[in-house]
């Protein structure tokens, strides 16, 4: 007998297009503002350092993974979830406005601000709202990848066509820097009506606080949910929060490694897009010259791609005797994964020394990697808190989640900088066999983590 397909809920591609608006905009911020703020004032650049621009670049990207936690608290205990959503997407508007309007640092930081306290009352509190509208918590992983690749989506198309209309122009039309800031606040503006206008599609999800468990699938802890919300957490609960706050942490060391692979492909075997970098890639496709924002784009692509394939592979799992891997192995897995890009890049390094410059194809094949790492085990993060976590913690914890990005961002800069001082083969392929070491023992270690996970 053929197995039932479920038809995700219109209210699904609700929210997942409302990440895609704002990924949109933010990873074309997220790119052009290092380069906007060191380009000349002449050329439509705020006129100042590198060093400052990647400063600001690095506080804008780390503050809007730390906020999230403060905007699920909230959502947990005092203002609907479905409040929050839309407030934080007019919030980060009026921050890409004032990027807009934009002539001094001053500026900068109010967008910093503002986007940041909108993306914490916006990020996890969405994924939130998503998971309440599922009824079977064997669905949840499926559709969590799914909403990743509608975030995928958005970046591919930030960092592919919007960010380019300030650097290099798209299709003959080219605009300033504060024009490309000005249309990403318009997307967000469009995201909140896009929200609210469907508000119906949502039925009654995320409309109380989290901790009014609205839950209909059953999770660990169900026992718990029928004592009602003011019943203490158990030990049964706090074993779960643990599992998800240790799955966050070895996801740090991921992302560590992931967000540092950038700067070697920009800064070793980057184009540089006509600065004075090392250029150990041929980045040339006959006479066409590879943008460097591609390298982002690529890895937003294979997102796109492997979301609905690896869905496919997760309810696949989910159905044998034995179950789906563990998100501890997931997470084992994608250290690996990235582990092993390190190797491609420190091959490929070897490569240019010897032939003066190695193939772009290496570079991609790092890309590559790294993504599917990222695919193995990121997208189920809001999945596994969405599952596992104690219904009064829920938007904590989903908010959470992202902290492993705010604390990968404040470590690897340090760590590339240190880097730059020893041999890159010495540096790079030693950093890859830790993390490949760490990714074994994780594997190894994961029943017994996968305990907690049940606990009640």
């Amino acid at each position: 007998m053929e197995n039932v397909k479920h038809k995700r809920p219109f209210g699904f591609y609700v929210c997942a297009l409302g990440f895609t608006f704002e990924r949109l905009a933010f990873y074309t911020v997220k790119y052009l503002l290092a380069i906007w703020i060191a380009t000349e004032a002449a050329s439509g650049g705020l006129g100042l350092s590198d060093t400052q621009g990647a400063a600001m670049s690095a506080s804008f990207v780390a503050w809007t993974y730390i906020t999230p936690i403060f905007g699920g608290y909230i959502a947990d205990h005092w203002i609907s979830p479905r409040i929050c959503v839309p407030v934080g997407m007019i919030l980060m508007g009026l921050g890409y406005l004032c990027t807009w309007k934009a002539d001094s640092l001053a500026l900068v930081w109010a967008m910093i601000i503002l986007v940041s306290v909108g993306t914490g009352l916006f990020k996890g509190n969405l994924s939130g709202i998503n998971g309440l509208l599922f009824h079977d918590a064997e669905e949840l992983n499926s559709a969590f990848s799914i909403q990743y690749s509608f975030v995928n989506i958005g970046s591919f198309c930030g960092t592919t066509f919007i960010a380019m209309l300030a650097t290099t122009g798209l299709f003959g039309i080219k605009t300033s820097f504060n024009t490309v800031f000005l249309i990403c606040a318009i997307f967000l503006f469009i995201d909140a009506i896009w929200f609210i206008a469907n508000g119906r599609a949502l039925g009654d999800a995320g409309k109380k606080p989290f901790k009014a468990d609205q839950r209909d699938f059953e999770t660990a802890g169900t026992a718990a949910k029928e004592k009602g919300e003011s019943a203490p957490l158990t030990s049964g609960d706090w074993k779960r929060i643990i599992a998800i706050i240790l799955v966050t942490l070895f996801s740090a060391l991921f992302w560590m490694l992931w967000y540092m692979a950038y700067m070697p492909a920009y800064y070793r075997f980057g184009w540089g897009d006509g600065a004075d970098y090392m250029n150990l890639a041929n980045w040339q496709i006959g006479s066409f010259t590879i943008p460097t924002s591609w390298f982002d784009s690529v890895n937003a692509l294979v997102c796109i791609i492997l979301g609905p394939t690896l869905a496919v592979l997760w309810d696949k799992l989910a159905k044998r005797p034995q179950g789906d891997l563990s998100m501890f192995k997931k997470t084992a897995l994608g250290i690996i994964l990235v582990g092993i890009s390190y190797i491609v890049m420190v091959v490929a390094d070897m490569i240019a020394s010897a032939n003066g410059q190695c193939s772009v194809f290496w570079l991609a094949l790092v890309c590559l990697l790294m993504s599917v790492g990222e695919m193995v085990f990121s997208p189920l993060g809001n999945s596994f808190v969405s599952k596992l976590a104690p219904a009064k913690v829920l938007g904590l914890l989903l908010g959470f989640w992202p902290i492993a990005v705010f604390i990968a961002q404040q470590i690897y800069p340090a760590l590339y900088d240190w880097l730059k001082t020893i041999s890159f083969t010495v540096g790079y392929g030693g950093l890859a066999a830790i993390m490949i070491v760490l990714g074994i023992i994780l594997w190894a270690c994961s029943g017994k983590l996968d305990e907690m996970e049940k606990a009640e």
